[in-house]
């Protein structure tokens, strides 16, 4: 019988979701706000890590730049296009000595020992994904961790505004002539039919309750059909992460929402930002200090993020 893992893989095998995920940063704003609060994470916590387990490490963006750093890094992904994009990439940057690449699920990291790594890393929600079993999945990441954890997972509160605005990412667009699909439908799509959106207020009472993006039992249906759907999602709320983190043995928890300064930013201002070099530097920076407050953690773009000793 299907599950929600099965849903997750199939997603993510998709041939195209390698050069998909690669494009993120040249094609949306808070894509690249996210990125960035993330790498700053990283680095501000790389002092004496010699070893690193990324898990859900996708194209690569923040494996690779460990190896680059000297870091020896385990590359785990459920997606063999991943993997194979990654270890490309990899080679290209000359690090391929410095990283270990494994296909396999979250759910299952039972041939790492542990405190095995001194730093374990998951980001852009493949906890998420792993639901119903996304407390384990916690407590298994950080039992890997020998010094520090940075997880990333779907916000619930950030994640709410979707269901009043479909078109809300047309607020992040880089480039309004790029031909990206999902740019081009935005545009071409969803902003348009937003003079006829009624937002479906059972559904948005329905989805902060249950905290669940999509039914599960539609979803394995269609899955069942044959049909390729979005990973079926968990969004945590601030409060329950750090408590799940807490109960697993993470210490000093500290979390943040990326994302949540440029909400209410208009496209035009981001855009003429993101083109001057200095300012884009200055409103990053500031960004990243304005989404760390605690204030900010559940209203992060997408994400809410947690790092943590352990």
């Amino acid at each position: 019988m299907s599950n929600a893992g099965d849903i997750a893989s199939r997603f993510w095998n998709q041939p195209q979701k390698a050069s998909e995920e690669e494009a993120r940063e040249r094609t949306f704003i808070d894509d690249i706000i996210q990125k960035d609060h993330i790498e700053r994470l990283i680095r501000s916590h790389a002092g004496g890590i010699a070893t690193a387990f990324d898990g859900g490490a996708g194209s690569g963006r923040f494996s690779i730049m460990l190896a680059q750093m000297g870091v020896r890094v385990v590359h785990f992904d459920i997606s063999q296009p991943m993997i194979d994009a990654a270890r490309a990439r990899a080679a290209q940057s000359g690090v391929l000595d410095n990283m270990q690449f494994v296909h396999g699920r979250l759910e299952d990291l039972r041939a790492y020992r542990d405190r095995q790594f001194d730093m374990v890393l998951s980001i852009d929600s493949p906890i998420s994904y792993t639901y119903p079993q996304h407390e384990a999945v916690i407590g298994n990441l950080i039992r890997l961790a020998g010094k520090k954890v940075i997880f990333s997972v779907a916000s619930n509160m950030g994640w709410i505004p979707y269901l009043f605005n479909p078109a809300q990412k047309a607020q992040y667009i880089l480039n309004k002539q790029d031909d990206d699909p999902f740019v081009r439908w935005t545009l071409d799509d969803a902003l348009p039919a937003l003079a006829s959106f009624v937002p479906d207020m059972a559904a948005v009472r329905r989805t902060y309750a249950r905290q669940m993006m999509a039914d599960l039992t539609q979803m394995l249906q269609k899955h069942d059909e044959g049909q390729t759907q979005w990973p079926h999602t968990y969004a945590f709320m601030p409060d329950e992460l750090r408590a799940i983190m807490a109960q697993s043995g993470a210490r000093n928890i500290r979390l943040s929402g990326p994302g949540a300064l440029s909400r209410c930013i208009p496209n035009e201002v981001l855009v003429n930002i993101m083109g001057n070099a200095t300012m884009r530097r200055e409103f990053l920076d500031f960004c990243f200090a304005y989404d760390t407050n605690p204030y900010c953690a559940g209203m992060g773009k997408d994400n809410l993020v947690a790092c943590a000793d352990v």
